[in-house]
């Protein structure tokens, strides 16, 4: 995927995850967490399946990146109440 889609897909996930789980952040925010949800989502699941998934910007890749959003956005809010 290309850096440009990976930001692409990683904003649409960004802020459907955003959307889903009701977080209150900006949209740096959003672009940040649907990035490195994109990324951890893309690992994820071709360690699962052993196929990447998230190898262009098609339904496939939103939805696996929206799932890693919302992996990072969990991650994100228990790290943010230990502090």
């Amino acid at each position: 995927m290309t850096l440009l889609a990976t930001i692409v897909v990683g904003l649409i996930a960004g802020l459907l995850a955003s959307y889903l789980m009701k977080a209150k952040t900006g949209i740096l925010v959003d672009l940040v967490l649907g990035v490195v949800g994109a990324i951890l989502g893309g690992w994820i699941t071709s360690l699962i399946l052993g196929v990447n998934l998230v190898s262009g910007f098609n339904l496939t890749s939103v939805i696996v990146a929206v799932l890693g959003a919302i992996l990072v956005i969990v991650l994100y809010r228990a790290f943010a109440r230990r502090r």
